[in-house]
């Protein structure tokens, strides 16, 4: 059987051709998907997304700064200056209703309140090298957690502001940060290819390596029975890991050479994936072992970060700086 390099899966979606390559199944046609192309002054560079706590998302524009805000209702975007020189990559929505950005631009964590839109910055200690601000994820005390790719991860203790660093272990590549329904905060490393345990007393981190060597741990994400799931982008795949057993579990999407960037589990345990070769996201069931795949209809989605609310999956399309949903409910 002929292998199908990434050119060539590339050029063979431009062409429209790639269906035929890999059929898709009647599951993955519906539900459909829709997307709006980003109407914003200048172009935001969009990075993450975050549902807002008014039925609208909220968007990092990496290239122009800011915080960007998509009213679905309405189709129109607002954006809100984050400050000087910001780069802001991750966004969550807080306990708080906030949001909560990690600004490698300002070396800060950006809190803004909603819907006041004023912003406030939780900035690094001073003499902390360039930490590459990466994800963050609240713990159940409302507690900020962060990850940065220098090498980095820490705290935003947030009602005391006291901003905390630590060394992450094996050096470079802490990436996505979740944490699970009990509490539990994990982290993975992209460039060292591991997971990690936070203690939330300590700070110390534990490592577990997945078993696929060398596999860049990209992203996580907590099932409802605090299971983590991991996209696994150099190897292609994606893996879970239950803390309770310490098993795991690989699976590889139907889609040769591929690329999984984000992971996302919605309310059902449904996990999603991005995967970068075919240009589509993926929705695996853990009951079936099966993956749907829904393709974007625009080349080049390159879809960095999932998240949700109930009946909902955001997509941001960094490389077309449009915002797609794909409703479940």
């Amino acid at each position: 059987m002929k292998t199908v390099t990434r050119r060539e899966a590339l050029g063979a979606l431009a062409a429209g051709v790639l269906g035929a390559a890999w059929p898709r199944t009647a599951a993955a046609q519906q539900p459909a998907m829709k997307s709006w192309p980003l109407k914003a002054a200048q172009r935001p560079g969009i990075h993450d997304v975050a549902p807002a706590p008014d039925g609208g998302v909220w968007f990092t524009a990496q290239a122009s700064g800011h915080l960007g805000y998509f009213d679905p209702a309405r189709g129109a975007t607002e954006t809100i200056a984050l400050g000087k020189g910001s780069a802001p990559h991750g966004v969550i929505q807080g306990p708080d209703k906030a949001a909560w950005i990690t600004d490698g631009g300002q070396q800060a964590i950006a809190q803004v309140a909603w819907p006041s839109r004023e912003v406030r910055l939780f900035r690094l200690p001073e003499g902390t090298p360039y930490a590459n601000l990466n994800t963050c994820t609240v713990d159940h005390d409302g507690n900020v957690w962060f990850t940065g790719q220098a090498g980095v991860y820490g705290k935003v203790d947030v009602k005391s502001g006291k901003v905390q660093v630590w060394d992450a272990p094996r050096g470079r590549g802490a990436y996505g940060i979740c944490t699970t329904p009990a509490g539990e905060v994990w982290f993975c490393s992209l460039a060292s290819s591991y997971i990690a345990n936070i203690d939330l007393k300590s700070g110390e981190a534990r490592v577990v390596d997945p078993p696929t060597k060398g596999q860049g741990a990209r992203r996580v994400w907590s099932d409802s029975r605090g299971r983590i799931w991991v996209s696994e982008w150099v190897a292609g795949q994606l893996s879970v890991y239950d803390p309770a057993s310490r098993a795991w579990k690989v699976y590889k999407p139907p889609v040769p050479n591929a690329h999984v960037y984000a992971v996302y589990v919605d309310e059902r345990d449904h996990v999603w994936t991005s995967e970068w070769t075919s240009n589509a996201v993926m929705r695996f069931d853990p009951a079936t072992e099966k993956f749907d795949r829904f393709e974007f209809p625009r080349p080049g989605a390159n879809v960095r970060q999932i998240l949700g609310r109930r009946g909902e999956v955001w997509l941001p399309e960094s490389g077309t700086e449009h915002i797609s949903v794909i409703v479940t409910a």
